[in-house]
């Protein structure tokens, strides 16, 4: 038996060295295993992850999992058209209704059946017809404390309740979802949040391995058989936060979908992405252009390039939850300066909060 798990392991080395070393879970024939398996070995990850903002990104539309405050009518001017959102025991739901000559004209109720957004930014809203989602006329902007119609919905563009979810957007806000071809925005199931296959590759050699006593000392290898971002080079980390985090206008290369690709990847063997580019580029851009503003910064060029999402983000742990001192003494591991040079006003009124400073909200 000893003997036969030392040819097994040779034979799982070797298949790793003949394949280049490449990550065995980026071949599209392996399948994912979802979630609970994963949490099933790796318990605690688990459970800080699921405080994330990526472990929140989509859920069931109930009041616990709402960020939101509904407590105003929002008037599209364009149209006319009102709309209330509400809560009704635990669930969403929206009016939309049409005055005309003080007497109501159109009035329909629409349940919500999911929320999209972590609640760092934003809470949108979905709503189910038949499997068919859309996005409905309402978005809680957290930061501000606002509601108001989401983006693109402005500008005589309400779409009202036919704006289609499909598979790009769905792609990015969840676990890959179970899309029904042919469609535009049909599924048969959707799974709650980005789930850890969606950085780690799908896990079913993984765990086939480690089912049949093939374990692999990471503390010295890399196991092959999942991906572990931080093994990977940094242009493969960018790539990989960029399927999500780089948006712009995505072409996908002949006979490619948006579940083909995979961590260890790089994003154009997939798609090509289009970034706009803005007269005021400083403080003018697309909301989940993370990897491309990274990009441009002077810590990335100054870095030779040398700077990954990775570097400063922990994907495990809520940014909610961190020491307010975290991304601080991430800025402090390159810039070693004995005292802000930003002046000394900033500097004690800030409490040496790099951050507060160099990265605004925005």
């Amino acid at each position: 038996m000893r003997y036969f798990f030392v040819i097994i392991c040779l034979l799982y080395f070797s298949s790793c060295l003949n394949n280049q070393k490449k990550y065995l879970n980026t071949n599209l024939n392996v399948k994912h295993v979802g979630l609970s398996t994963c949490a099933s070995c790796h318990t605690d990850i688990y459970n800080s992850y699921s405080k994330t903002g990526m472990g929140n990104s989509i859920r069931k539309a109930t009041k616990y999992n709402s960020s939101a405050v509904f407590n105003e009518i929002i008037h599209d001017v364009n149209t006319n058209y009102h709309y209330y959102p509400f809560f009704r025991s635990d669930s969403i739901f929206v009016d939309e209704y049409l005055i005309y000559n003080n007497d109501t004209i159109h009035y329909k109720e629409q349940n919500i059946a999911s929320i999209i957004g972590s609640g760092h930014h934003t809470n949108s809203h979905l709503i189910s017809n038949n499997g068919y989602l859309y996005q409905a006329p309402f978005t809680y902007y957290t930061q501000d404390s606002v509601l108001d119609f989401p983006p693109g919905f402005e500008n005589e563009n309400n779409t009202r309740f036919s704006r289609k979810m499909g598979l790009e957007c769905i792609a990015c806000h969840a676990a890959y979802p179970d899309f029904i071809l042919g469609s535009e925005n049909k599924y048969s199931s959707l799974p709650k949040s980005i789930d850890c296959e969606r950085c780690h590759g799908p896990g079913a050699i993984h765990v086939e391995n480690i089912s049949n006593g093939i374990i692999i000392d990471t503390s010295k290898f890399i196991d092959y058989s999942i991906v572990n971002p931080k093994d990977l080079s940094v242009d493969l980390q960018n790539d990989m936060c960029a399927r999500c985090h780089l948006q712009g206008n995505a072409v996908l290369k002949e006979n490619k979908s948006f579940f083909d690709f995979r961590p260890g990847m790089y994003l154009n063997e997939i798609m090509d992405v289009y970034l706009p580019r803005y007269e005021n580029s400083k403080d003018s851009f697309i909301m989940a252009s993370h990897v491309d503003r990274m990009k441009l910064s002077a810590c990335f060029i100054k870095s030779n390039e040398n700077l990954s999402c990775l570097t400063c983000h922990d994907p495990h742990h809520t940014v909610r939850e961190v020491s307010s001192q975290y991304f601080n003494n991430k800025c402090m591991s390159c810039h070693t300066v004995d005292h802000c040079r930003e002046g000394h006003e900033n500097e004690t009124t800030n409490d040496n909060d790099c951050v507060s400073c160099h990265m605004r909200k925005s």
